[in-house]
């Protein structure tokens, strides 16, 4: 895509228009592919939006996309997504029956040589992006969220939540939704550098597996 010339500026925070509600996942998605909303876009190679049925009772929410998610343009596709993939099957669910997406919908790192490494997106990202998170739960609707990581439950509960004491557990949101937070993935598979790598991952599996006894 060309850049605009030096001589009709392009506004340093330009966006499209408020998503709304009544635009399909996919009018989304190919909106989302021109967020200028921060700069997390300039070094990423795309937007990277959920996916999923758009009739599904839950959605997943992760975090933020990795290196993976950011070449191929699908959430939860790198090896975090591997071992989502696998607790599901464990407990008998399918993720492509889930809707499946992220907080920020770009990857944000730091290049270490050739390598590209994982950064935290900050406040001010989170909150330029939520506008999509925003849209594809207003669109969908789902009666049931699990949050993925600490970035993801302080999008759905707010920002004096505390996964470490509150994980596992449904809560029921004031919208009549229910959320249930547990960890990210990733933080399953930093585990095998503690060595508690499978207690870490079977008490991943526990809390995947309240979905398979959903409150009312």
């Amino acid at each position: 895509m060309a850049r605009p010339s030096a001589k009709t500026p392009k506004p340093a925070l330009a966006t499209p228009s408020r998503p709304s509600e009544k635009r399909t996942i996919a009018q989304l998605r190919r909106a989302a592919r021109e967020c200028r909303a921060c700069p997390l876009w300039k070094p990423a190679t795309q937007t990277v939006f959920g996916e999923g049925p758009e009739d599904a009772d839950v959605m997943l929410i992760g975090e933020q996309p990795g290196d993976r998610e950011d070449i191929e343009g699908h959430p939860f596709v790198g090896p975090a997504g591997l071992l989502l993939d696998k607790a599901l099957a464990e407990i008998g669910l399918d993720r492509h029956d889930l809707y499946v997406t992220n907080t920020v919908k770009h990857f944000k790192f730091e290049p270490r040589g050739k390598r590209r490494l994982h950064k935290r997106a900050n406040a001010a990202e989170i909150a330029a992006c939520s506008q999509w998170l925003d849209a594809e739960l207003a669109r969908l609707q789902p009666r049931y969220l699990v949050c993925l990581g600490a970035m993801a439950a302080s999008a759905i509960l707010g920002a004096k939540f505390r996964l470490k004491s509150g994980r596992g557990r449904w809560q029921k949101l004031a919208s009549g939704q229910w959320c249930l937070p547990t960890v990210h993935p990733s933080f399953v598979l930093r585990a095998h550098i503690g060595g508690d790598y499978e207690a870490v991952y079977k008490d991943f599996v526990a809390d995947l597996r309240k979905l398979r006894r959903l409150p009312a």
